[in-house]
């Protein structure tokens, strides 16, 4: 059977199961199974996109970030051995790579940048470089017939936080429509066993709109002439969903996914200055003004800690042995790592109440760790607060919240297939659980190397056919009209 793998980047579960409007996506309810997707650690497009697609988590592909550690040193700048991820930083194979002799067609997917080249057709995801002379498409020659179906073909927009909220709105709809076109083309006219789109705009409206929508944002205003937007995007990718749907057969497998879900952002931690203030990073000058920790006067002999800020915070610590000037003996590292854990989650917020962070031990959660781990990775606030690595604010709590969102651990998935035993909403699904999923129901083999599971493998009694009055479908309804939204 054909795969058909539609990704909304950032999807939240609470509106897409619970927007009666969206139909095309209700119809696909009504004809499969669906339900809330457990993430990876971190819950971000890279590396969760990969995951999802080889069904490896991100320490067996060595992927942590956007941006990771090359190697142990600790050089001035102390970051210049961060490595930007990139396609070639994926070994291990993807589904794609499991159909024997079959076609492919990737659009858009993270990390397909430079574009993979497949047993098919790939254009770049959003990480591709602008300029008119930037091969973002394998083959090459696919350019030119992309810029003549659309003209300028957009990645993505520049500027997110920087640009008037109209223009910014436009701008979105304007890629996410040129990305969809072409998807439809490829569809249409081209060879393909295998499709994967990823539609990035949504992740984007999440970012410049999300304090419009949410009446829990601190940055919520009532009234405001933005608060239909998110909605509005959501239902207009209803509607592009429900054009490929027409494109396809009743043979094909349908995959409609987020790798994670989206919720409202409360501030930002600064985890080097508390890293700072609790003696375990040590500067030979403190900043006047906020200051990327690149460039930084770190003082490393002195040093014990230091922290890489994003939508979680991973935190690395200076060992002797494995760092040049390690300062924390390797014996005692089990004991400082599980002390460290103990004093994140422990952090309090602004008003001096626990934030109930989590903090995770890579080789706890990963079943390899290659390349370079992080030493802890910290979820603040259940991920409404993101981290952020500069110094210099001269407090810990930061409010350059800049009215977006920070993802949540849940995505979702509807899937339909004339072959899948199951229906109505699934509980306990996990996104390594999808590429083995899709494989199974397309008749070939699972990988032993895959780590998730395939969700019809003997699991139909996990699926209930819960409707509108099913104990989850409540939460996420309950959730929505508390943001207002039904």
């Amino acid at each position: 059977m054909k795969i058909c793998v539609l990704g909304l980047e950032g999807a939240a579960p609470e509106i897409i199961f619970a927007d009666e409007q969206l139909a095309n996506l209700r119809r696909l309810m009504d004809l499969g199974v669906y339900g809330r997707l457990q993430s990876i650690i971190p819950p971000a497009g890279i590396p969760a996109w990969m995951c999802m697609s080889t069904s490896q988590d991100p320490g067996s592909l060595g992927l942590y970030g956007f941006r990771n550690r090359s190697d142990h040193s600790c050089d001035k700048p102390a970051y210049d051995k961060l490595a930007i991820a990139d396609s070639a930083s994926i070994k291990a194979p993807a589904v794609w790579d499991q159909l024997a002799g079959k076609k492919s067609i990737l659009v858009g997917v993270p990390l397909n940048c430079p574009p993979l080249q497949v047993n098919g057709i790939s254009v770049g995801c959003f990480l591709a470089p602008e300029g008119v002379n930037v091969a973002f498409t394998y083959p090459p020659e696919l350019k030119v017939k992309i810029t003549e179906l659309v003209g300028e073909y957009p990645a993505d927009v520049k500027g997110l936080r920087a640009r008037p909220k109209d223009q910014l709105k436009e701008e979105i709809f304007n890629m996410s429509r040129k990305q969809w076109e072409v998807g439809r083309w490829l569809l249409s006219e081209q060879d393909w066993d295998y499709f994967h789109f990823v539609d990035i705009g949504l992740d984007r409206m999440h970012q410049g709109f999300w304090s419009c929508f949410d009446p829990m944002h601190p940055r919520f205003e009532p009234d405001n002439p933005y608060k239909n937007a998110i909605p509005e995007y959501y239902r207009r990718l209803d509607e592009q969903i429900g054009s490929v749907l027409e494109l396809l057969d009743d043979q094909t497998i349908v995959l409609v996914i987020s790798a994670y879900g989206a919720q409202r952002l409360d501030g930002a931690l600064a985890v080097n200055e508390w890293l700072i203030r609790e003696g375990l990073l040590v500067l030979d000058e403190y900043p006047q003004t906020p200051t990327p920790f690149e460039k930084l006067n770190v003082n490393w002999s002195k040093t014990k800690a230091w922290g890489k800020g994003g939508c979680c915070a991973q935190v690395f610590f200076n060992v002797r042995g494995r760092e040049p000037q390690g300062v924390i003996p390797a014996a005692e590292y089990d004991q400082f790592q599980d002390e460290m854990k103990v004093r994140l989650e422990a952090l309090p917020g602004e008003d001096g109440q626990p934030l109930n962070s989590q903090v995770f031990k890579p080789g706890k959660i990963y079943r390899n760790l290659r390349n370079v781990a992080p030493d802890l990775i910290a979820f603040f606030g259940g991920l409404h607060w993101r981290a952020i690595d500069a110094v210099g604010h001269g407090k810990i709590h930061v409010q350059e919240n800049d009215g977006g969102c920070n993802p949540s651990p849940h995505g979702m998935f509807v899937l339909t297939a004339p072959n899948c035993p199951l229906s109505g909403e699934y509980e306990g699904a996990h996104l390594l659980d999808m590429a083995p999923t899709l494989l199974a129901l397309a008749g070939y083999a699972v990988p032993d190397a895959m780590q998730g599971r395939s969700l019809v493998a003997g699991m139909e009694k996990k699926s209930s056919r819960g409707g509108p009055g099913g104990e989850s479908e409540r939460i996420v309804h309950d959730r929505l009209a508390g943001l207002g939204y039904v």
